[in-house]
């Protein structure tokens, strides 16, 4: 397993961050995501085996966030 932080803009509100949250723990190698929309970000722990960091960015754009890995 490995984690990534993201960092998000477009969220605003606690229910965004839930919504974000589920999104993210939908999808097939995703371990746990934790979302903070006062800090703006999303941890996540997935399986590099079965997706990218930035297949995880991919993700959000649809329902209209921003996203980028955090360095």
């Amino acid at each position: 397993m490995q984690s990534v932080i993201l960092s998000i803009q477009g969220m605003h509100c606690g229910g965004c961050a839930q919504s974000i949250k589920r999104l993210l723990e939908r999808q097939p190698g995703v371990e746990s995501a934790d979302v903070s929309f006062e800090a703006g970000e999303a941890h996540v722990r997935f399986d590099p085996a079965r997706l990218s960091a930035q297949q995880l960015v991919s993700v959000l754009e649809p329902p209209g966030y921003q996203a980028s890995v955090r360095r």
